[in-house]
């Protein structure tokens, strides 16, 4: 089945790493890839160091896709999609893919939406698929079991607060 967690709110990649504890806790193996994400994010050592979760490698750094000249953009669209392509071929045959942010690479441009909906039309039945991010397609929104917006309605941001450690990433 597929679940996506979207919305403006804060949670979506916190509610994609509950459920890859709880999935990871009961014995399933995991695939958890990170779409548009450096390294640096915390839930990342904790999940590495769980059994039956597989991280995708993350650059150690990384810029946003608004800092990024075009040059920087054909070459991290490339990496999105091999990042795609890595996850969905690592991804159990029963179990738990996790796909963080992949609707901000759709959004952006990054990886095509043809592939997305290809794997996610020819994924066994057995195999729970997590797509987090805002703007989900409507594809994706009328392939989904499970659609669940996280709204915001208050956040440190908009009162110039910028994100914190161990907090927001």
């Amino acid at each position: 089945m597929l679940q996506l967690y979207c919305g403006e709110g804060k949670g979506k990649t916190t509610a994609a790493v509950g459920l890859t504890v709880r999935a990871a806790g009961h014995g399933f193996p995991v695939v958890f890839a990170q779409f548009l994400k450096d390294g640096s994010s915390g839930e990342r050592v904790v999940l590495s160091a769980l059994p039956n979760v597989q991280l995708t490698p993350a650059p150690e750094r990384m810029k946003f896709t608004f800092a990024m000249s075009q040059e920087e953009r054909t070459a991290e669209a490339a990496r999105q999609t091999r990042l795609f392509h890595q996850a969905v071929t690592l991804a159990p045959q029963e179990g738990l893919l996790v796909l963080d942010e992949l609707c901000a690479a759709l959004t952006n441009h990054m990886v095509p939406l043809e592939e997305v909906l290809s794997f996610l039309d020819g994924c066994p039945d057995t195999l729970e698929v997590v797509i987090t991010g805002r703007n989900p397609p409507q594809a994706l929104l009328d392939r989904a079991g499970y659609v669940t917006e996280l709204c915001k309605r208050k956040h440190p941001y908009d009162q110039g607060l910028g994100a914190r450690c161990g907090i927001e990433w």
